[in-house]
């Protein structure tokens, strides 16, 4: 529902990069890998939040130009809508407690919705396709002209 997704200032590109940094360490190695993070810098939970926003919300929203949405659609739609919210509502509580959490729900969202690029069934390749796309458009977002840096 691309009318509830509220206007947003985009990622900067360390934002991009540091996000999926903890995101891949947490999947290649898991909780230890990232243990002691979260407490150092609470910000990181709410970049892990809109990195899941970037990634759920295009995957999940109902395409305007579908010629036959069915009840199934509809449905994904809603979780598109639902599962960041209650996230948003975990970052603002307790960002420090959430930060693990949101990043184990990005990880169980790309391995359960979305297809590996190369068809491996590797997580780690889809979430570095993802970073690389996302990296691409946070550096276009702020090289343009006009925006802050």
């Amino acid at each position: 529902m691309p009318y509830l997704i509220p206007p947003r200032t985009p990622l900067t590109p360390e934002q991009v990069e540091r996000g999926f940094d903890y995101l891949l360490a947490l999947q290649t190695g898991g909780g230890t890998a990232v243990a002691g993070r979260a407490e150092a810098d609470q910000a990181l939970a709410f970049v892990l939040l809109r990195l899941a926003e970037d990634i759920i919300w295009p995957v999940t929203a109902i395409d305007g130009e579908s010629a036959d949405p069915c009840a199934d659609s509809f449905a994904l739609d809603e979780v598109g809508c639902v599962l960041p919210s209650a996230l948003r509502d975990w970052a603002r509580d307790s960002p420090t407690a959430a930060t693990l959490g949101i990043a184990r729900s990005i990880i169980r969202f790309v391995e359960n919705v979305i297809p590996d690029p190369d068809d491996h069934g590797d997580t780690r390749a889809t979430l570095e396709t993802m970073r690389d796309e996302l990296l691409a458009l946070a550096h276009a977002m702020h090289s343009a002209p006009g925006t802050h840096r």
